[in-house]
Formats: structure tokens, sequence, C-alpha cells
């Protein structure tokens, strides 16, 4: 079956580019309930031109930004978007389209996701984003990410106490709110501009259960597996429907995958991770194209690998591994829109702030008083480049076997 016939008629690929760039733009409250804010510790804020400019030798004209919603909202129902404004701008400026996070993991001092009043402040939030930018841009092509990985904030938030709202076994009760405000901010969007496109950006995982593992080993894990897709379900109206979910609040499949995205799931002992390489030929490690296709099948929705990086000296070899996954998606008919690159530029450990990653394409190099000066890593950059020949192969390719219109 040639997937590509599975796309939705007349839903055309957005994206300025393929290869696209993610600036982190965390604003939460950390495990030690200071607040972050990495759009300004990385430098970004200060270097929007240059980072910008810096990103068009590697065919890169689509970013990944937040507005962080902490800052735009100091006070309930009053938004300052003098900050957004000034990034707008600027992208306007160099030509660079920006897909929009409008809550990346943060939220206003006075707020949780289980706040009674959650829901309605960010459908708020989301009608004053759009009407905002309407004002600057009437008519280009808008894509938001109205919630950011909250298969993840709620794991971290409700089961790890690593933000807030600091809990520990309320995993779903967190994720349930959240979703809630998810449906509601995407019905606010779509009251203000019908034409708005939705990107969701969830983890995509592989749960594994142990080598020989018991009955009860294998549905457990079968479980934790499933248990990704629960938040796109709850938008997509397949369960919790009493929270208004619809397949039409979903456009496009924004799947983030990391190195550590393949688990075993070990009781007591707590979860180990298939090597990414596969170097053992481990029956039980699946090709990230295998998983594209699983994601694919479930909500029918063009994908983008929203979210991928490898720390260290190990990042051109990542990349690599990446686009040769992507370039078989492709050929094999996988609606694939875009690649990010995510983190472009280094980010510090969020609740240890004095360590850096060290997985952009560009180092941060810390100056006394000064903003992180863009230290290329010539390797990875190479990498890339590589990379994006290959892919241009398989779209040409896929492009080759596609019926000519007479």
């Amino acid at each position: 079956m040639n997937l590509l016939h599975a796309t939705p008629l007349g839903f055309e690929n957005p994206f300025q580019s393929f290869w696209m760039a993610g600036y982190e733009c965390s604003d939460q409250l950390n495990c030690f309930g200071n607040r972050v804010d990495l759009l300004t510790i990385s430098g970004h804020l200060d270097q929007l031109d240059e980072d910008y400019k810096q990103l068009q030798p590697y065919q890169i004209r689509t970013v990944r930004e937040g507005i962080r919603w902490s800052s735009v909202e100091k006070q309930p129902y009053q938004y300052d978007w003098t900050v957004v404004r000034q990034m707008i701008e600027k992208g306007r400026q160099q030509g660079i389209q920006q897909v929009w996070d409008l809550c990346h993991f943060g939220y206003p001092d006075d707020l949780t996701p289980l706040h009674p009043l959650f829901a309605r402040r960010f459908a708020a939030l989301c009608r004053a984003f759009v009407d905002f930018y309407r004002t600057i841009d009437p008519d280009g092509t808008l894509i938001i990410t109205p919630i950011n990985e909250v298969s993840f904030i709620s794991w971290l938030g409700g089961d790890a106490r690593g933000t807030s709202p600091y809990c520990v076994k309320q995993g779903w009760d967190v994720k349930y709110h959240l979703m809630r405000a998810y449906i509601e901010g995407v019905a606010a969007i779509r009251e203000m501009d019908a034409h708005v496109k939705i990107m969701s950006t969830e983890p995509l995982v592989n749960m594994v259960p142990p080598l020989n593992a018991t009955y009860e080993q294998q549905r457990k894990a079968a479980l934790a597996h499933h248990a990704q897709f629960q938040a796109m379900d709850i938008l997509t109206g397949r369960t919790c429907p009493e929270l208004g979910g619809s397949p039409d609040y979903l456009d496009i499949q924004g799947l983030n995958y990391y190195y550590n995205n393949q688990w075993v799931v070990n009781e007591g002992s707590g979860n180990t991770f298939l090597p990414w390489g596969n170097e053992g030929n481990d029956p039980r490690w699946r090709p990230l194209r295998s998983l594209f296709h699983e994601a694919f099948e479930r909500y029918g929705k063009p994908i983008v690998l929203s979210e991928t990086s490898h720390p260290g000296e190990h990042r051109p070899h990542w990349i690599r591994f990446v686009a040769e996954e992507c370039a078989a998606a492709i050929e094999q008919g996988i609606p694939l829109w875009g690649l990010c690159l995510y983190p472009i530029i280094d980010r510090p450990d969020w609740d240890h702030l004095d360590h850096w990653h060290r997985s952009g394409l560009w180092d941060a190099e810390l100056l006394p008083g000064q903003s992180p000066r863009r230290v290329l890593y010539e390797p990875y950059a190479q990498a890339i480049t590589a990379s994006q020949r290959l892919l241009d192969v398989a779209f040409a390719r896929k492009k080759a076997e596609q019926p000519r219109i007479f």
C-alpha cells in the first residue's frame, strides 16, 4: 500500500523547509521550585538575528519557537506580547517560518494544571495569541503546538515531583487536566481562525518487556507502550469523549525521538534503555521507521520528527542514523514532512544550570557578563550536510514513483 494515498486530501505540506531548528524555550519551575527561562539563558533572545542568519547554509527556513506563557501573562487575562512581537518581526525580516509553542512546560505563577481555572485561562491565552498574531500577519500560514509533550510533563509533574504541581501518583490526573486545556485551547484557536494548523509534539517510544518475560511482564510492557498514545487519543476523541476531542483537532503529528526512547520495562530495578544502534541485534528493538508507521496507522496524519538530538561526540552518528531511518520511511510512503534539530543551540540542564548538554549544532561558549557565544560543532555540521544529501535522494526517488498526469 502506498501510504501517501492515505494522507487527507487537500491538506498540503505547510512548512517552508523539511529541515527545521528548535530553540529551547522551556520556562517551567524546576525540581527546586526555581523558574527556568532557557530562551534567555541560551542567549537566543539577544541573538535572534544571528541565530536565524546562521541557519541559511543548512536549508533551514522553519523553526520551533515558544512564547513563554509565564512571561506573557503576569496577571490573569493580561498579556504582554512585546518580546513575542520582536521575535515574529525578526522571523519575517529573514524569511523564517516560526511554529509556535504556547505552553512549553511552564505556567504562570498562580496556575498549575490542577487549578480549576487552568483550562479557561489557557483557552483565553490561545484566543489572545491568535488575535495578536493576526495583527502582524493577517493571512500567512500559522502552525501552533498548544501544549508541548503532555505525556512527559504529566509524568514529571504528576509522578516524579520534578515540576509543578510537584505530585506523585497523580500523572493521569495531570494529563487529563492538561488535555482538557489542550482541547479547549484548540477550540478557541479555531473560533478565531479556522485555518490555523495544530501540530502535536509527543514522545515516540518503544516499551518492551525483559528477555524471556512472563505473560504478566509482557502485558505490563504492552500497556506502557500503549500509554504513549493517551494524550493524542484524548485530543482526537478516541478516549475521554466528555472532553470534546475530535480527529479534526490534530493536523500534524509531531513526534519527539531521542537516543533513549526505547526502554525495557523492569519491575523494582527501574527501566533500562535499549542501545539506539542495536549493536547486539536485540529482537525487541524497533527501527524508527517502524515506530513512524505505527503512529501514522493510528491517526492517519502527516508526521514531523519534531525533536531529535544526541549529546556530546555522538551527534554526527545519531543524525546519520536518524536520516537513514527518515529516508527509509519516505521511500515506504510515510508522509514525513519535517525533521527538527532540537535544540539547535546548546542548552543547560533544567535543574543544574551549570551543566550544558552539548547537544546542539552550536555549542555555547560561556563568557562572564555576556550572552553565550555560538561555536559550531563541525563534525555535526558535516554529518547534517551529508544527511541532507541522503534525504534529497529519497525525496527524488519517491517523486519519480508518482504517476504523471497529462
